[in-house]
C-alpha cells in the first residue's frame, strides 16, 4: 500500500471533501463565517484563506493519499490566523505553538497507523521550522462528526491537557522535550510518538 502525505495547496485542494472545502469555521470569526455562508461564498472564503497563509506563513496542510487516492487531511496554522480560536472559553493558544486545526480520515483508512503519520508529519514540519508545540482544541463531548477534533483522540496520539474545560479542554503536544540538538530529529520523534501504544483512527469529522 503506497501512502503519501502531500502538503495542501490551491491545487490539490479539490482531493478534500467538498463539505471540508466549503467550511470555515477555523478560518473566519464567527460573525465573518456566518456572513461568508449566507452570502453563499465560503468555498471561495476558503481558498483566499489558504492562497493568503501559503503566501504569508508557508505550508499550512497535509492531504494523505494512498494508493494515490486522498483518503485524508490535517490543517494546521499559527493562532494568528485562526480567528476562531479565540472564541474558545479555552484560549489563547500559546504564542510558541502551531494549531491544530482539524483532521479528517476516510472511514474505510481508519485503523492503519495514518492517524499517527499525520501527526509526525506536521511535527518533523514544525520542528523543521522552529516551533516548540502544537496545540489544539478538544471536543470531550464529541459525538458525531464536527470541525473540533475529540479530545480522547488528541489525548492517545501524544497531547497533554493544559487548560481544563468541560466541553473545550485545550491540549499541547511539546516538540522538543525530547530533543537535544545533537540528536537526530527522526530518532527523536521516535522517541517521542514511538511511545504510543494504540493507535486510535481519526474520526471523521
Amino acid at each position: 500500500m503506497g501512502r503519501r502525505l502531500v502538503p495542501l495547496t490551491l491545487d490539490n485542494l479539490p482531493d478534500i471533501p467538498k463539505r471540508c472545502r466549503s467550511c470555515v469555521f477555523w478560518e473566519l470569526d464567527p460573525v465573518s463565517g456566518e456572513a461568508a455562508v449566507r452570502a453563499g461564498r465560503p468555498e471561495l472564503e476558503k481558498e483566499a484563506w489558504i492562497s493568503a497563509v501559503l503566501l504569508e506563513w508557508g505550508s499550512c496542510g497535509r492531504v494523505v493519499y494512498v494508493d494515490e487516492v486522498p483518503v485524508g487531511f490535517v490543517l494546521y496554522a499559527p493562532p494568528a490566523y485562526v480567528p476562531r480560536s479565540t472564541a474558545f472559553p479555552t484560549s489563547p493558544v500559546a504564542a510558541d505553538a502551531v494549531q491544530l486545526m482539524t483532521a479528517w480520515l476516510m472511514p474505510g483508512y481508519q485503523g492503519q497507523g495514518l492517524g499517527r503519520v499525520m501527526v509526525q508529519t506536521v511535527a518533523k514540519d514544525l520542528i523543521r521550522r522552529g516551533f516548540k508545540a502544537i496545540e489544539a482544541f478538544g471536543d470531550a463531548t464529541w459525538k458525531e462528526p464536527a470541525c473540533v477534533l475529540p479530545a480522547d483522540h488528541l489525548l492517545a496520539v501524544g497531547f497533554k491537557t493544559v487548560r481544563h474545560h468541560p466541553r473545550y479542554p485545550r491540549l499541547r503536544l511539546e516538540l522538543r522535550t525530547t530533543i537535544s540538538w545533537k540528536e537526530d530529529v527522526e530518532l527523536a520523534l521516535d522517541r517521542l510518538l514511538g511511545a504510543v501504544q494504540k493507535e486510535p483512527a481519526l474520526r471523521p469529522l
